[in-house]
């Protein structure tokens, strides 16, 4: 074999992950939830330690579950979009504060607007990992029975909230 085919066979597979990394869109990650229960959590709130946040607390009606922590860059792009659905009373939104510091998420809510039901400290992201969170903004869209409908990652503004939520939420309305 030629001495040059082996670099040559390394940059075309190099070539081929960078075409379809540049042309994958993250934000369609599935959730092995589609259409299923909820994954089962039970957290203290961040608010009160004593008190729990637990994944019947989302049955009932329709609710986002929001995925977030103060260190994430998306979670304060998207944070202002929050409290305009909180303020319109749109739909209640509850929490998982992932990865992240108690005091720290207390200080940006008091400074930013706290949109949440309630807001479940996950400081070990055993919770995340159980939602198959990736990262960092994620909302999951649940539905009266408790299971997931729909999953967004990413930041959530008003084009994303339009074009994905309001045709499942008045899906789910009907």
């Amino acid at each position: 074999m030629n001495r040059y085919m082996l670099p040559l066979v390394a940059v075309i597979i190099g070539l081929a992950y960078l075409w379809i990394a540049l042309y994958n869109d993250p934000s369609k990650l599935p959730s092995q939830f589609l259409g299923k229960p909820a994954p089962q959590f039970d957290l203290p709130t961040l608010r009160d330690p004593a008190k729990r946040i637990r994944t019947a607390d989302l049955s009932g009606q329709v609710s986002l579950v929001n995925i977030w922590a103060t260190w994430c860059v998306g979670c304060r792009a998207e944070h202002e979009f929050l409290m305009q659905l909180y303020n319109n009373k749109t739909i209640p939104i509850y929490a998982i504060n992932w990865r992240d510091d108690r005091g720290d998420a207390l200080a940006w809510l008091g400074q930013l607007g706290d949109p949440y039901v309630a807001s479940g400290f996950d400081e070990d992201a055993r919770v995340g990992i159980d939602w198959g969170v990736y990262g960092a903004p994620e909302t999951f869209l649940i539905d009266a029975q408790g299971n997931v409908v729909y999953r967004f990652t990413g930041p959530l503004n008003q084009v994303a909230w339009n074009e994905q939520f309001v045709p499942r939420i008045a899906e789910l309305s009907k």
